[in-house]
């Protein structure tokens, strides 16, 4: 592939310049055909279903470098303090979860069930802590021992939301003793949550007599 071919594009404006930060990328692009040869927006790129929506919002463009630089620190800078933002409603304490806290990855081992945490370096680095790491896997083929698929579904104990990760972002199955208590605690709940709704689908499944 060339290197022209390679080029990241907004427009006709060639990005030079990306920061992601939280849930936006700050992006910096240069068109020097345009009487305003210098672009600043942030982007999002969310995968919907089969296919990814991308867009960007706050474009600001200009013929004064400066002050699109300006503007793209002042991006950079709102960034920040959404994520500082996001940081105090955490309710529990961000620790990392490290390689010693976690028995070794065994792709013999089926993880169906088990929690697992995620490798610190696949995620952001503002988001490398138990809150974002820790996972119930709940299926997916990449579950199962001596696999070829690679796709884990797993619920974000601390969100409570659905992910999905690859079995290749799995640190390993975390050590009972290094599991903090409200993980245990909502680990619980959502295994308790899952038989009930089980226990429901039965029961609607079962013929009247």
């Amino acid at each position: 592939m060339s290197a022209e071919a390679e080029k990241r594009m907004a427009g006709n404006y060639e990005i030079t310049q990306a920061l992601r930060i939280g849930d936006r990328e700050v992006v910096f692009g240069i068109d020097p055909a345009s009487d305003k040869p210098y672009f600043c927006a942030l982007y999002q790129k969310i995968f919907e279903i089969i296919q990814f929506r991308e867009w960007y919002e706050k474009c600001f463009a200009s013929d004064n470098f400066v002050e699109v630089a300006e503007q793209f620190a002042a991006y950079v800078q709102e960034q920040c303090q959404k994520v500082r933002e996001e940081w105090a409603k955490v309710a529990v304490p961000r620790i990392r979860i490290t390689e010693e806290m976690c028995f070794s990855q065994d792709y013999g081992q089926d993880l169906t069930g088990k929690i697992v945490a995620i490798k610190p370096d696949v995620l952001r680095p503002e988001y490398r802590s138990a809150d974002h790491q820790l996972v119930l896997v709940d299926g997916g083929s990449g579950t199962v021992a001596n696999s070829y698929g690679t796709t884990c579904f797993c619920v974000n104990l601390y969100t409570g939301e659905s992910v999905r990760w690859g079995r290749y972002d799995v640190l390993g199955e975390i050590k009972p003793d290094c599991l903090p208590d409200w993980a245990k605690e909502r680990a619980e709940a959502i295994r308790q949550k899952a038989e009930k709704e089980k226990a429901q689908n039965r029961s609607r499944s079962e013929p009247e007599r």
